[in-house]
């Protein structure tokens, strides 16, 4: 698994010490000139990047034509195109949509699996994968994971409902040759149930990050609950605000509870 934690603007910079490539948020691209510059600065230097489309920031995917934009400017390696919150249909409609344009030559364009349960969920993906899709997104956030897998703690349970989840996804013959992506998680020590699965090929996460910024430093079994802080409340912070031990305790923590080596460099 290749692992990139979102961190506020001034730590950007640092962000290379613990991410193996950067993942993008392209409403930022327009709200933050040493974002944008940050972003310029990356692709120039040749490190690997997948643009988002800020559903989960904005509650639904970012404008259109800024989208389109920056994807041209950028030429990032991946770009998960827009979907639709817990909706199957509209997600598949989505991504079949967004086949309609030539992207830049090394760009690969992903889909998130949407859907209100599992059974839509295992549908969408069916779908995604004969729309052509060749790596698809799970996200942590939906509701019905808790249903899949019940737990005393809503966080753990809503960990390994994602993690039965995929575990079904990675299991169905007609997804054997699609990679994955992993959007998010509850708790940390999520990733290390996947037993290094090859097809398992990203992750990100600012759980690390938010943890430290609300003082809360990862025990050598993760956390018991999700961090409450969250990046749009925390994007502008000050370096001076900011404890860089407990960003890299959190972040090391991260990949040893995980047993994720750290890459530095990722191929294009």
């Amino acid at each position: 698994m290749k692992v990139s934690h979102e961190v506020p603007s001034c730590l950007l910079t640092a962000s290379p010490e613990f991410n193996d490539y950067d993942y993008c948020l392209p409403h930022l691209l327009d709200q933050d000139e040493d974002y944008l510059q940050y972003f310029r600065n990356a692709k120039e230097a040749g490190r690997y990047i997948i643009m988002d489309n800020s559903l989960h920031e904005l509650g639904k995917a970012y404008n259109h034509k800024r989208l389109l934009h920056w994807i041209t400017e950028l030429e990032p390696n991946e770009f998960i195109v827009p979907d639709v919150w817990m909706q199957c249909a509209q997600t598949a409609a989505q991504a079949k949509y967004w086949l309609q344009y030539k992207y830049p030559k090394n760009t690969k364009i992903t889909a998130v699996i949407q859907g209100e349960n599992k059974n839509q969920a295992y549908l969408c993906a069916n779908l995604l994968a004969n729309l052509g899709y060749s790596k698809l997104c799970v996200s942590y956030g939906a509701t019905w994971y808790n249903d899949f897998f019940p737990h005393t703690n809503p966080d753990m349970g809503k960990a390994l409902g994602r993690v039965r989840f995929v575990q079904g996804l990675l299991n169905l013959k007609q997804l054997k040759d699609i990679k994955f992506h992993l959007l998010g998680c509850s708790i940390p020590q999520e990733f290390g149930w996947y037993d290094n699965d090859p097809r398992i090929e990203s992750i990100d996460t600012s759980n690390p990050i938010m943890a430290a910024l609300e003082g809360t430093l990862y025990s050598e079994h993760g956390l018991n609950s999700k961090p409450k802080a969250n990046m749009n409340d925390h994007f502008n912070m000050d370096w001076e605000d900011i404890e860089y031990e407990s960003i890299l305790h959190n972040t090391t923590l991260f990949r040893e509870i995980n047993n994720i080596k750290k890459r530095d460099i990722w191929p294009n």
